[in-house]
Protein backbone atom coordinates (compact mmCIF):
# COMPACT_ATOMS: atom_id res chain seq x y z
CA UNK A 1 0.00 0.00 0.00
CA UNK A 2 0.98 3.97 -0.66
CA UNK A 3 -0.18 6.44 1.59
CA UNK A 4 -1.81 8.92 -0.62
CA UNK A 5 -0.98 11.70 1.28
CA UNK A 6 2.89 11.80 1.14
CA UNK A 7 3.29 8.80 -1.06
CA UNK A 8 4.81 6.27 1.93
CA UNK A 9 4.87 2.90 1.75
CA UNK A 10 2.08 1.52 3.92
CA UNK A 11 1.56 -2.02 5.20
CA UNK A 12 -1.25 -3.32 7.94
CA UNK A 13 0.94 -4.33 10.54
CA UNK A 14 -0.11 -5.76 14.20
CA UNK A 15 2.32 -4.96 17.21
CA UNK A 16 2.68 -6.63 20.52
CA UNK A 17 2.52 -4.39 23.48
CA UNK A 18 3.48 -4.69 26.80
CA UNK A 19 2.79 -2.32 29.66
CA UNK A 20 2.76 -1.79 33.56
CA UNK A 21 -0.80 -1.01 34.01
CA UNK A 22 -0.11 0.38 37.64
CA UNK A 23 0.09 3.82 36.33
CA UNK A 24 -2.24 4.46 33.92
CA UNK A 25 -6.64 5.10 33.75
CA UNK A 26 -6.83 1.68 31.68
CA UNK A 27 -6.13 1.26 27.90
CA UNK A 28 -8.77 2.89 26.46
CA UNK A 29 -8.31 6.42 25.57
CA UNK A 30 -10.85 8.81 27.81
CA UNK A 31 -11.03 12.33 28.82
CA UNK A 32 -8.86 14.20 31.58
CA UNK A 33 -7.32 10.32 31.95
CA UNK A 34 -3.24 8.93 30.71
CA UNK A 35 -3.87 5.93 29.12
CA UNK A 36 -1.52 3.16 27.59
CA UNK A 37 -4.10 4.42 24.25
CA UNK A 38 -2.29 7.82 24.86
CA UNK A 39 0.94 6.89 25.14
CA UNK A 40 0.59 4.83 22.05
CA UNK A 41 -0.78 7.60 20.15
CA UNK A 42 1.47 10.26 21.15
CA UNK A 43 4.31 8.32 20.35
CA UNK A 44 2.90 7.67 16.70
CA UNK A 45 2.67 11.86 16.46
CA UNK A 46 6.05 12.05 17.42
CA UNK A 47 7.35 9.70 14.89
CA UNK A 48 4.67 11.83 12.42
CA UNK A 49 2.31 8.88 11.61
CA UNK A 50 -0.90 10.77 12.84
CA UNK A 51 -1.58 14.41 13.34
CA UNK A 52 -0.79 15.91 16.61
CA UNK A 53 -3.43 16.50 19.24
CA UNK A 54 -3.90 17.01 23.12
CA UNK A 55 -4.53 14.18 25.08
CA UNK A 56 -7.75 11.98 23.85
CA UNK A 57 -8.12 14.26 20.67
CA UNK A 58 -4.62 12.51 19.07
CA UNK A 59 -6.03 11.15 15.44
CA UNK A 60 -5.41 7.73 14.93
CA UNK A 61 -3.87 5.98 12.23
CA UNK A 62 -6.56 3.86 9.40
CA UNK A 63 -7.53 0.44 10.76
CA UNK A 64 -6.35 1.39 13.86
CA UNK A 65 -7.89 -1.16 17.18
CA UNK A 66 -6.61 -2.78 19.80
CA UNK A 67 -7.21 -6.71 21.18
CA UNK A 68 -9.09 -5.58 24.70
CA UNK A 69 -9.94 -2.58 27.03
CA UNK A 70 -7.75 -3.42 30.11
CA UNK A 71 -9.37 -1.58 33.36
CA UNK A 72 -7.00 0.83 35.25
CA UNK A 73 -4.08 -1.02 36.89
CA UNK A 74 -3.94 -3.44 34.58
CA UNK A 75 -1.20 -4.58 33.17
CA UNK A 76 -0.52 -6.89 29.77
CA UNK A 77 2.21 -8.73 28.14
CA UNK A 78 0.50 -9.44 25.06
CA UNK A 79 -1.64 -6.73 24.02
CA UNK A 80 -2.25 -6.56 19.66
CA UNK A 81 -2.82 -3.13 18.12
CA UNK A 82 -3.15 -3.12 14.71
CA UNK A 83 -3.39 -0.27 12.00
CA UNK A 84 -2.28 1.00 8.39
CA UNK A 85 1.71 1.91 9.41
CA UNK A 86 4.19 2.93 7.23
CA UNK A 87 6.99 -0.09 6.55
CA UNK A 88 10.01 1.56 8.47
CA UNK A 89 7.73 1.32 11.54
CA UNK A 90 9.31 -1.93 13.60
CA UNK A 91 8.95 -2.19 17.45
CA UNK A 92 12.23 -1.02 18.27
CA UNK A 93 11.38 1.98 16.17
CA UNK A 94 8.09 2.49 17.67
CA UNK A 95 9.78 2.30 21.32
CA UNK A 96 11.92 5.06 20.38
CA UNK A 97 9.12 7.34 21.60
CA UNK A 98 7.40 4.97 24.06
CA UNK A 99 8.07 5.58 27.81
CA UNK A 100 9.92 3.10 29.77
CA UNK A 101 5.98 1.47 31.36
CA UNK A 102 4.83 0.63 27.82
CA UNK A 103 6.84 -1.93 25.44
CA UNK A 104 6.40 -3.34 22.07
CA UNK A 105 8.17 -6.38 21.02
CA UNK A 106 7.12 -8.05 18.34
CA UNK A 107 4.87 -7.57 14.80
CA UNK A 108 3.06 -9.60 12.09
CA UNK A 109 2.26 -7.92 9.06
CA UNK A 110 -1.71 -8.93 7.86
CA UNK A 111 -4.33 -8.38 5.58
CA UNK A 112 -6.05 -5.17 4.79
CA UNK A 113 -8.98 -6.49 6.67
CA UNK A 114 -7.83 -7.56 10.13
CA UNK A 115 -8.91 -6.63 13.27
CA UNK A 116 -7.19 -6.54 16.51
CA UNK A 117 -10.41 -6.76 18.21
CA UNK A 118 -13.10 -8.48 16.20
CA UNK A 119 -10.98 -11.22 14.75
CA UNK A 120 -8.49 -12.64 18.57
CA UNK A 121 -10.02 -16.23 18.70
CA UNK A 122 -8.66 -16.65 22.62
CA UNK A 123 -7.71 -14.51 24.91
CA UNK A 124 -5.89 -15.33 28.54
CA UNK A 125 -5.62 -13.59 31.29
CA UNK A 126 -3.53 -14.73 33.87
CA UNK A 127 -3.99 -13.19 38.07
CA UNK A 128 -1.22 -13.28 40.40
CA UNK A 129 -2.87 -13.85 43.76
CA UNK A 130 -1.02 -13.28 46.82
CA UNK A 131 -2.48 -16.21 49.12
CA UNK A 132 0.07 -18.31 51.14
CA UNK A 133 -0.79 -21.94 51.70
CA UNK A 134 -2.74 -23.21 54.40
CA UNK A 135 -4.09 -26.92 54.64
CA UNK A 136 -4.39 -29.70 57.11
CA UNK A 137 -0.56 -30.05 57.19
CA UNK A 138 -0.30 -26.76 58.56
CA UNK A 139 0.81 -23.42 57.16
CA UNK A 140 3.62 -21.53 55.61
CA UNK A 141 5.54 -19.16 57.43
CA UNK A 142 3.70 -16.30 55.34
CA UNK A 143 -0.18 -17.63 55.77
CA UNK A 144 0.58 -17.91 60.03
CA UNK A 145 2.07 -13.91 59.86
CA UNK A 146 -0.88 -13.13 57.33
CA UNK A 147 -3.77 -15.30 57.98
CA UNK A 148 -5.94 -12.74 56.28
CA UNK A 149 -4.87 -13.73 53.12
CA UNK A 150 -4.19 -17.55 53.43
CA UNK A 151 -5.99 -19.59 51.30
CA UNK A 152 -6.77 -23.68 51.36
CA UNK A 153 -4.89 -24.59 47.50
CA UNK A 154 -8.17 -27.43 47.19
CA UNK A 155 -10.62 -25.33 48.42
CA UNK A 156 -9.61 -22.87 45.88
CA UNK A 157 -8.89 -25.05 42.95
CA UNK A 158 -12.45 -26.91 43.53
CA UNK A 159 -14.42 -23.49 43.81
CA UNK A 160 -12.01 -22.23 40.29
CA UNK A 161 -13.45 -25.77 38.33
CA UNK A 162 -16.80 -24.82 38.94
CA UNK A 163 -15.98 -21.76 36.89
CA UNK A 164 -14.62 -23.85 33.91
CA UNK A 165 -16.87 -24.80 30.81
CA UNK A 166 -19.69 -23.00 29.03
CA UNK A 167 -21.85 -21.00 31.63
CA UNK A 168 -24.00 -17.84 31.70
CA UNK A 169 -21.62 -15.58 33.63
CA UNK A 170 -24.59 -12.83 33.83
CA UNK A 171 -24.00 -12.49 37.22
CA UNK A 172 -20.26 -11.86 37.58
CA UNK A 173 -20.67 -8.73 34.96
CA UNK A 174 -22.05 -5.56 34.51
CA UNK A 175 -22.48 -6.70 30.58
CA UNK A 176 -25.88 -7.13 29.46
CA UNK A 177 -24.69 -9.19 26.47
CA UNK A 178 -21.99 -11.35 25.37
CA UNK A 179 -22.10 -13.31 29.49
CA UNK A 180 -22.10 -16.79 27.99
CA UNK A 181 -18.84 -18.32 27.26
CA UNK A 182 -16.95 -21.18 27.29
CA UNK A 183 -13.99 -20.37 30.44
CA UNK A 184 -10.86 -22.67 30.60
CA UNK A 185 -9.64 -22.33 34.41
CA UNK A 186 -6.54 -23.56 36.06
CA UNK A 187 -4.42 -22.28 39.04
CA UNK A 188 -0.98 -23.50 39.83
CA UNK A 189 1.41 -22.51 43.02
CA UNK A 190 4.24 -20.12 42.44
CA UNK A 191 5.55 -19.67 46.55
CA UNK A 192 2.91 -17.63 48.08
CA UNK A 193 1.20 -16.54 44.95
CA UNK A 194 -1.59 -18.54 42.85
CA UNK A 195 -1.49 -17.66 39.50
CA UNK A 196 -4.92 -17.95 38.55
CA UNK A 197 -5.03 -18.89 34.83
CA UNK A 198 -8.59 -17.74 32.82
CA UNK A 199 -9.20 -18.09 28.89
CA UNK A 200 -12.12 -17.89 26.29
CA UNK A 201 -12.53 -15.98 23.04
CA UNK A 202 -13.82 -12.66 24.88
CA UNK A 203 -14.20 -11.63 28.68
CA UNK A 204 -17.49 -9.96 29.92
CA UNK A 205 -16.48 -6.69 31.39
CA UNK A 206 -14.26 -7.48 35.25
CA UNK A 207 -15.23 -11.45 35.09
CA UNK A 208 -11.80 -12.29 35.62
CA UNK A 209 -11.64 -10.11 38.90
CA UNK A 210 -14.67 -11.24 39.97
CA UNK A 211 -14.04 -14.65 39.44
CA UNK A 212 -10.65 -14.51 41.67
CA UNK A 213 -12.80 -12.65 44.03
CA UNK A 214 -15.25 -15.54 44.41
CA UNK A 215 -12.83 -18.19 44.49
CA UNK A 216 -10.31 -16.43 46.81
CA UNK A 217 -13.29 -16.13 49.45
CA UNK A 218 -13.63 -19.96 49.15
CA UNK A 219 -10.46 -20.78 49.63
CA UNK A 220 -10.35 -18.58 52.77
CA UNK A 221 -13.26 -20.37 54.34
CA UNK A 222 -15.49 -16.75 54.25
CA UNK A 223 -17.74 -18.78 51.58
CA UNK A 224 -19.15 -21.97 50.84
CA UNK A 225 -18.31 -23.49 47.61
CA UNK A 226 -22.34 -24.20 46.80
CA UNK A 227 -22.06 -20.14 46.63
CA UNK A 228 -20.17 -20.43 43.18
CA UNK A 229 -23.47 -22.44 42.29
CA UNK A 230 -25.35 -19.93 43.32
CA UNK A 231 -23.42 -17.01 41.21
CA UNK A 232 -23.96 -19.11 37.79
CA UNK A 233 -27.96 -19.70 38.39
CA UNK A 234 -29.83 -18.29 35.74
CA UNK A 235 -31.60 -15.90 38.44
CA UNK A 236 -29.60 -12.48 39.12
CA UNK A 237 -28.18 -12.49 42.14
CA UNK A 238 -29.11 -9.21 45.22
CA UNK A 239 -26.33 -6.67 45.39
CA UNK A 240 -25.28 -7.89 48.85
CA UNK A 241 -25.57 -11.56 47.90
CA UNK A 242 -22.94 -10.70 45.04
CA UNK A 243 -19.08 -10.57 44.66
CA UNK A 244 -16.71 -7.41 43.53
CA UNK A 245 -13.58 -7.52 41.59
CA UNK A 246 -10.64 -7.90 42.79
CA UNK A 247 -7.78 -5.15 42.93
CA UNK A 248 -6.82 -5.09 39.23
CA UNK A 249 -2.90 -4.46 39.63
CA UNK A 250 -1.89 -8.40 40.25
CA UNK A 251 -4.18 -9.35 36.87
CA UNK A 252 -2.31 -9.57 33.35
CA UNK A 253 -3.27 -9.65 29.91
CA UNK A 254 -1.26 -13.08 29.27
CA UNK A 255 -1.66 -13.86 25.14
CA UNK A 256 -3.88 -13.16 22.40
CA UNK A 257 -4.13 -15.80 19.49
CA UNK A 258 -5.29 -15.13 16.23
CA UNK A 259 -6.32 -17.91 13.34
CA UNK A 260 -2.60 -17.72 10.90
CA UNK A 261 -0.92 -14.61 12.58
CA UNK A 262 2.67 -15.54 13.34
CA UNK A 263 4.03 -12.74 15.46
CA UNK A 264 8.12 -12.34 14.65
CA UNK A 265 10.29 -11.19 18.07
CA UNK A 266 12.39 -8.24 17.76
CA UNK A 267 14.69 -8.97 19.88
CA UNK A 268 16.53 -5.48 20.47
CA UNK A 269 12.99 -4.04 21.56
CA UNK A 270 12.54 -7.32 23.63
CA UNK A 271 15.71 -6.90 24.92
CA UNK A 272 15.08 -3.46 26.18
CA UNK A 273 11.50 -4.58 27.48
CA UNK A 274 13.12 -6.85 29.56
CA UNK A 275 15.39 -4.29 30.88
CA UNK A 276 12.73 -1.42 31.37
CA UNK A 277 10.58 -4.09 33.36
CA UNK A 278 13.34 -5.10 35.17
CA UNK A 279 14.08 -1.94 36.53
CA UNK A 280 10.26 -1.42 37.26
CA UNK A 281 10.31 -4.84 39.05
CA UNK A 282 13.48 -3.98 40.72
CA UNK A 283 11.92 -0.62 42.48
CA UNK A 284 8.59 -2.57 43.50
CA UNK A 285 10.82 -5.42 45.08
CA UNK A 286 12.40 -2.45 47.11
CA UNK A 287 9.11 -1.24 48.29
CA UNK A 288 7.79 -4.54 49.23
CA UNK A 289 10.78 -4.99 51.44
CA UNK A 290 10.70 -2.09 53.24
CA UNK A 291 6.75 -2.46 54.25
CA UNK A 292 7.91 -6.15 54.40
CA UNK A 293 10.49 -5.59 57.26
CA UNK A 294 7.93 -3.34 59.18
CA UNK A 295 5.54 -5.96 58.95
CA UNK A 296 7.25 -8.65 60.27
CA UNK A 297 8.82 -5.91 63.12
CA UNK A 298 5.16 -5.71 64.50
CA UNK A 299 4.03 -9.23 63.98
CA UNK A 300 6.94 -10.13 66.31
CA UNK A 301 6.23 -7.83 68.84
CA UNK A 302 2.70 -8.60 68.98
CA UNK A 303 3.70 -12.38 69.20
CA UNK A 304 6.37 -11.31 72.26
CA UNK A 305 2.80 -9.88 74.23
Amino acid sequence: MTDASNGRETVTRAFRVAYDGREYAGFQRQPHAETVADALLEALADHGVVQRGDGATHATPPGYAAAGRTDAGVSAVAQTVAFEAPTWLTPRAFNGHLPGSVRVWAAADVGEEFHATHDAVRRTYRYHLYAPAVDGGGSTDAARSDPEHAVDDDRLRDALARFDGEHDFHNLTTDETGTVRDLDARATRAGDALVVELSTDGFPRALVRRVVAAVRAVGRGTADPAWIERLLAADPIPGERGVGPAPPEPLVLWDVRYPEVTFEVDREAARSARVAFGERHRDARHAAAATGAVRDRLFSAAEEE
